[in-house]
């Protein structure tokens, strides 16, 4: 997932920076309470209400769920000032060249080993095994127009390379490693008609038949929606982002019973799983708490899960 900073978002991270002060209105104290960033996105919101579900079950202890953190970067901060305890979804590949700085790794296990270890290192932060999805750019098309053209990776398009209408992240297209100057190299090819656009119109945009293929992130819940088909990306042109939970050494070791819940919702949700609970809050329009409600409940996490794990003292 790729994480832009908004001009605003940007001078208030400066702002704090430079008065070492607190973000103002987070409004949890990570003294008495666990305080979870869960950003902006519907994707980060449903995790937070995991995590939450699952200590309020399993233990006594008070949380605070902080929505107003837009970005990666903004998150990052506020795990730096003390602000909040713990986010909900960090990602391999944005967290690995964005605030680490490294270089992109293609290798999935490879990028969450340096991460982990990164992360610890350097922010005395514990970096949890992914919970089983990663939300990555992808090309997509109608399912018709696949089966049509028999459409099943990014490198059959070659073939249709002059007549496709392709829409992308405008931010996709300057990006560089993984952007369109990185796609012409790997994939040997450009596209005669590639349209840059709004990340949220690229979806409507192909519904609407306004275009042939698009650029997306693979867990959008309109993929389904939209009847979208997904193209193996067969050359790895996008490093992962495996998304895992995060949280301060400090409040693990001050609260043990967080490492098990933490560790009990690894490898527990597909990309799929993902894509129905975000379509279940943006299109059905369930809040994320129910929606995270649902999802443990019909897979048992609060019992078997924990249970497994030696259960929470």
């Amino acid at each position: 997932m790729k994480h832009t900073v908004p001009t605003l978002s940007l001078a208030v991270v400066l702002l704090v920076a430079l008065t070492g002060c607190s973000f103002p209105g987070l409004g949890g104290n990570t003294d008495t309470q666990v305080v979870i960033a869960a950003g902006n996105t519907t994707e980060r919101q449903i995790l937070a209400h995991m995590i939450v579900e699952m200590i309020h079950h399993h233990t006594d202890l008070k949380t605070n769920i902080v929505n107003n953190l837009g970005s990666t970067i903004l998150v990052h901060t506020a795990m730096t000032k003390g602000d909040v305890n713990m986010s909900s979804a960090m990602y391999t590949g944005t967290s690995l060249t964005g605030e680490l700085g490294m270089e992109p790794v293609k290798d999935p296990d490879e990028a969450l080993k340096l991460v982990q270890d990164a992360y610890l290192d350097r922010f005395d932060r514990v970096w949890y095994p992914s919970y089983g999805f990663a939300n990555t750019y992808a090309f997509m098309v109608k399912d018709d127009f696949a089966k049509a053209h028999n459409l099943t990776k990014v490198s059959d398009l070659e073939a249709l390379k002059d007549t496709l209408k392709v829409g992308v992240d405008t931010s996709w297209i300057q990006r560089p490693g993984d952007g369109y100057e990185g796609f012409q190299e790997l994939y040997g090819f450009a596209f005669k008609n590639i349209y840059p656009m709004e990340i949220a119109l690229v979806y409507s945009a192909i519904n609407n038949g306004e275009m042939d293929v698009v650029l997306g992130y693979s867990t959008d819940g309109r993929i389904n929606s939209y009847g979208l088909t997904l193209l193996e990306d067969d050359r790895q042109l996008f490093p992962p982002y495996d998304a895992s939970p995060v949280a301060s050494r400090a409040i693990v070791e001050k609260y043990p019973e967080l490492d098990v819940i933490l560790n009990a919702l690894a490898g527990s949700i597909s990309s799929d799983d993902m894509q129905r609970m975000n379509k279940t809050s943006d299109e059905d329009l369930v809040e994320p708490q129910v929606v995270a409600q649902d999802f443990l409940k019909a897979h048992k996490y609060f019992e078997a899960r924990v249970n497994e794990l030696g259960g929470v003292q």
